[in-house]
């Protein structure tokens, strides 16, 4: 992509969707801070509070293939701008919920599906069709970025609010900031950028994508080995995702550590997933997607077991967060791309949102079990074993996956 005005609108495009997915995402990633506030302020206990997030974990992913569908048809324009008044909706009336049922209206529905509306799938479905495919690694990698980058603003802000004006102001704000999507979505309503020579190649081929039905598609990708096997390892990645992003807060009170030390950890995982997903996006124009991604996972298992043996200070959460930061959100790029390299980006929207249907079904048992596991055991171990497992299982699940090797004229471009 040579063209000066093709050159301009594609970073358009991508700086678009990514500032919008890092509002939707920062303002979700810092909720886990708010458990124990909202306990204080309701009584309604640890484990009823994360089952409303946990719940909002499966909406989030649940959403995403119908609202993808909607995108795939009508556009993401739409889509997106509902989902901004949802998710500003859910979080201002957060502070009026003083029940189990109306949390999960409110936390669990509204503002979970709201940002749904505003997330991966949906953005980049919106723009994997308007790039050529040698860019399109590299742009999942980017919008991810955006995503990682909220949360490493949202939630040291959200905590000092919280310290300074309490919960209710430090949500309300948080309502308040999610309608700056609305003129950021002007930016993806752009003619397709016209794609270049270069293509990946796919064991796929993509000149029959669009002639084929949404349904003949789903058809086929369900009975798509490979796509399976994406699936399975990224309901791992929800699983690890959830739980932290919920309890993180809650292990960092058991080590009689401040809560400054949550926001900060939680602001370092954003912060260096940044580096994460830009790296992974311009790995899967080199080399394999599905090596890229086997790789996250195994350095989880590194990752985790490290900090069960380190000392609990906040030093160490700080590396920890370091560390899993720069794979947290960064298998994304990769699933992504491989979903693009199966099946193409006709129906990108829907079928990478029901790869992250998958992901939040295993987003629910993290946030869930997890509130479960400290109510019962009084500390998080068997949840830290169970996310060593899973993170190995991932890794393996990966290597069968069929994808065609990296043309050298594609790495290098």
């Amino acid at each position: 992509m040579n063209n000066p005005s093709q050159n301009r609108a594609a970073w358009l495009l991508m700086l678009s969707a990514a500032a919008i997915l890092m509002i939707t995402m920062g303002a979700r990633q810092s909720m886990g801070l708010f458990i124990a506030p909202i306990n204080e302020a309701t009584g309604l206990g640890i484990v009823s509070i994360s089952f409303a997030l946990a719940i909002g974990q499966f909406v989030w992913g649940a959403v995403q293939p119908i609202f993808g569908a909607i995108a795939d048809k009508h556009g993401a324009g739409p889509v997106l701008v509902f989902g901004t008044f949802l998710l500003a909706a859910g979080l201002a009336l957060t502070p009026f919920a003083d029940s189990q049922w109306s949390l999960l209206a409110t936390l669990g529905l509204l503002s979970a599906a709201g940002a749904g509306a505003g997330s991966f799938s949906i953005l980049i479905g919106a723009t994997a069709s308007q790039l050529p495919p040698e860019r399109r690694s590299f742009a999942s990698g980017f919008i991810n970025a955006g995503g990682s980058a909220g949360q490493f603003v949202f939630a040291p802000l959200a905590q000092a609010l919280i310290h300074s004006f309490g919960w209710i102001a430090a949500m309300l704000t948080l309502a308040a900031s999610s309608l700056l999507t609305l003129p950021l979505i002007a930016g993806l309503r752009r003619k397709p950028i016209a794609p270049t020579a270069v293509a990946v190649a796919s064991p796929v081929t993509p000149t029959s994508d669009s002639e084929k039905t949404l349904r003949e598609q789903l058809r086929e990708a369900m009975r798509n080995r490979s796509y399976i096997l994406l699936h399975l390892g990224f309901f791992t990645c929800g699983f690890h995702i959830a739980f932290l992003v919920t309890h993180l807060p809650g292990e960092v009170a058991l080590c009689s550590l401040p809560a400054s030390v949550s926001a900060t950890s939680l602001a370092l995982i954003g912060l260096f997933n940044i580096a994460g997903s830009l790296t992974a996006g311009a790995l899967g124009n080199r080399y394999r997607m599905k090596y890229v991604l086997g790789a996250m996972y195994a350095s989880r298992v590194v990752i985790i077991g490290l900090y069960l043996i380190s000392p609990r200070t906040a030093l160490t959460f700080y590396l920890f967060a370091a560390g899993l930061g720069f794979s947290w959100l960064a298998t994304v790029p990769p699933t992504a791309g491989l979903v693009a390299k199966l099946f193409g980006t006709r129906y990108l929207g829907t079928l990478f949102g029901l790869t992250l249907l998958s992901h939040q079904i295993g987003g629910f048992f993290g946030a869930w079990l997890g509130g479960i596991t400290i109510s019962r055991f009084g500390d998080y171990h068997w949840m830290w074993y169970a996310d060593i497992v899973l993170a190995a299982v991932a890794a393996l699940l990966c290597l069968p996956i069929r994808e065609a090797r990296v043309p050298q004229r594609a790495a290098l471009a």
